[in-house]
């Protein structure tokens, strides 16, 4: 395993992969201890590389090679996750709905709670944007970045990528703008 640190606008990040595919994005303060440093490795300079583009508002989708460790199940509500359109969000219980809905009748319903419990076991969070997911009643929920780094994904995607957007004071900002 290798791993590579990016900075952020939310913290310096560390990729963690393998030759092949990015399998961890952890947040500042988390991450493997055990990992080598790889100055050359494609996933991980791939990784970064969009990172950039994506925090300097030039990305909207990421297309890397992902291999995130985890139940069918995890799976396909990961794969749920990186069809939510950039700057907008859904609910975990839509998503239960959306994932019922494919197991057809006959099934037990799938519970909210199910879908929060994978949203909150994301491995590769920001690039499978679990960040996107929110509370049936609009609010936050947890996010292992921290409610602010979430905060802040939000509020910048929905700027429609302005990097002042992740700036400490854009809400201070936007409310001298009103």
């Amino acid at each position: 395993m290798r791993y590579q640190t990016c900075p952020t606008p939310i913290g310096t990040l560390t990729l963690h992969g393998d030759d092949e595919h990015l399998l961890h994005l952890y947040f500042p303060g988390r991450g493997p201890t055990d990992a080598e440093p790889s100055p050359q490795n494609l996933p991980l300079d791939l990784a970064a590389h969009q990172l950039h583009e994506y925090f300097t508002g030039e990305r909207r989708r990421f297309e890397l090679p992902l291999a995130p460790a985890g139940t069918a199940f995890q799976q396909r509500v990961w794969q749920l996750l990186q069809e939510i359109p950039y700057g907008q969000t859904t609910t975990y219980g839509e998503i239960a709905r959306a994932l019922s809905a494919e197991r057809g009748d006959g099934h037990q319903r799938i519970e909210p709670r199910a879908v929060a419990g994978c949203v909150a076991r994301t491995p590769i969070p920001i690039i499978i944007p679990c960040h996107r997911v929110i509370g049936a009643d609009g609010s936050l929920r947890g996010y292992g970045g921290g409610l602010d780094r979430k905060r802040k994904l939000l509020d910048f995607e929905s700027s429609g990528g302005d990097p002042r957007a992740l700036d400490q004071r854009w809400p201070d900002r936007q409310l001298t703008m009103l």
